[in-house]
């Protein structure tokens, strides 16, 4: 749903979906498949419901990198609880979105996601 969102909203940046926790780390530290990256992502979009490490500890594990904690982490996730909300702000995300359920909900998201991050406010400076 959201690479469609985002090609319909003709977003431009780059996009990489990892299908895990553990494959995320894998793209993050150029681990495997990612060994050829060049650079660290300028926003993550985190879902807590991913399948083997979970949102959290995946959240956790970056916040505590020196290298990686300054990349803003966003959680778009379909759990509104509060423990959620209250547990991912104390880990450092920079903020918290359930995830809707209509797809053109979605897109509108989306969008305002992007404006946001890459229009209105400027992201840390990419680093190696």
């Amino acid at each position: 749903m959201i690479t469609v969102s985002l090609k319909n909203q003709k977003i431009g940046n780059e996009v990489h979906i990892a299908g895990s926790g553990e494959e995320a780390m894998d793209f993050l530290y150029r681990r495997g498949k990612y060994n050829h990256e060049t650079s660290r992502p300028d926003l993550i979009l985190l879902d807590l419901n991913m399948p083997g490490m979970g949102g959290k500890e995946f959240l956790r594990q970056i916040k505590e990198d020196e290298k990686m904690r300054m990349i803003p982490v966003v959680i778009l996730t379909s759990s509104d609880s509060d423990e959620d909300i209250l547990d991912t702000y104390n880990l450092h995300a920079c903020g918290y979105i359930k995830k809707p359920v209509k797809l053109e909900d979605f897109k509108r998201v989306v969008k305002e996601i992007n404006e946001y991050w890459f229009v209105i406010c400027r992201p840390p400076p990419r680093e190696g």
